[in-house]
């Protein structure tokens, strides 16, 4: 989508050029590439300038992001939505189960991607889909889509610096301990395009720290957070320690609880990429979710 934003020229890049300053507020060199192709991209004084220009304390410089294309192969599905929160850059999504984030074989018209490009369809601008933090299938919860190249340049470099946080919660079998944090790498099951399985050896690294929230006789609440972002970590990680989710059909496939496994993405916490401001959004447990957990009680 296209972004125009304006900066002040701090004092520190005074006699810097414009090419530094907008490295240092982040812009990736795709994006830096693509300003490059476009007149009238970098605007000071309604004078169009250029990379190496050298900056003034004070400077008012406005840039303008443009996107011409949508996604390609992504059919506008008009499916429910909950929007959480949304502006110029940012849509933070709390997705319901069943929902897969892209499409994909048996599910070409379903996914949020589908949902996103019927939304902005009706706009009628251009709209590439950039999911930051994605979330499985049936997993539920907040999940952050960038609305424009330069967000997702930042964003996807705080995923990787592990400066987005993510709180899970899920509905376990049995009683885990009260804390405790499980580093074991995981890597894909032989012969599987899909599981999952603990490899300490081979595996990617992958850190997960949990809370027992509530605990019955047959299951316990517990909220994960995560330091990685690996393929099933939460499924894995709490089955390997014999606490298996309810529901999950791959990793818990006797348990019925449940008609999908009971995760659930209830906060996330990062910074905004453009105003810089701390942002911090949560969601209710799905109803499902909701009534199992009234067992608890």
């Amino acid at each position: 989508m296209n972004r125009q934003i304006t900066y002040i020229v701090p004092s520190e890049f005074d006699q810097r050029t414009v090419k530094d300053y907008l490295i240092y507020l982040g812009y990736s060199h795709p994006v830096l590439v693509q300003l490059k192709k476009t007149q009238n991209s970098i605007i000071r004084n309604n004078e169009w300038i250029y990379f190496h220009t050298k900056l003034n304390t004070q400077d008012s410089i406005t840039i303008y992001i443009e996107e011409t294309a949508s996604s390609e192969n992504i059919v506008a599905t008009p499916l429910p939505i909950h929007i959480v929160y949304e502006d110029e850059d940012i849509l933070v999504i709390n997705k319901s189960a069943n929902m897969p984030i892209h499409p994909s074989m048996n599910n070409y018209e379903n996914s949020l991607a589908n949902a996103l490009m019927h939304y902005y369809g009706n706009a009628g601008s251009p709209f590439v889909f950039r999911c930051v933090n994605r979330l499985d299938k049936d997993t539920s919860g907040l999940t952050l889509i960038a609305k424009n190249p330069l967000s997702a340049a930042i964003l996807y470099r705080d995923m990787t610096h592990r400066k987005i946080k993510r709180t899970y919660y899920a509905l376990v079998q049995g009683t885990p301990p009260n804390v405790g944090t499980i580093n074991v790498g995981i890597s894909r099951a032989p012969g599987s395009t899909i599981m999952r399985v603990p490899d300490a050896i081979n595996g990617e690294t992958a850190i997960t720290h949990y809370k027992t929230l509530q605990s019955s006789a047959d299951f316990s609440l517990v909220e994960c957070t995560l330091e990685t972002g690996r393929t099933h970590q939460i499924r894995v990680h709490m089955k390997h320690i014999g606490h298996p989710l309810l529901g999950d059909y791959i990793y818990n496939p006797d348990n019925h609880l449940m008609s999908h496994h009971a995760l659930h993405g209830g906060k996330l916490e990062f910074i905004h990429p453009i105003t810089k401001k701390e942002l911090m959004f949560s969601a209710p447990f799905p109803l499902d979710f909701s009534n199992q957990l009234g067992k608890l009680k």
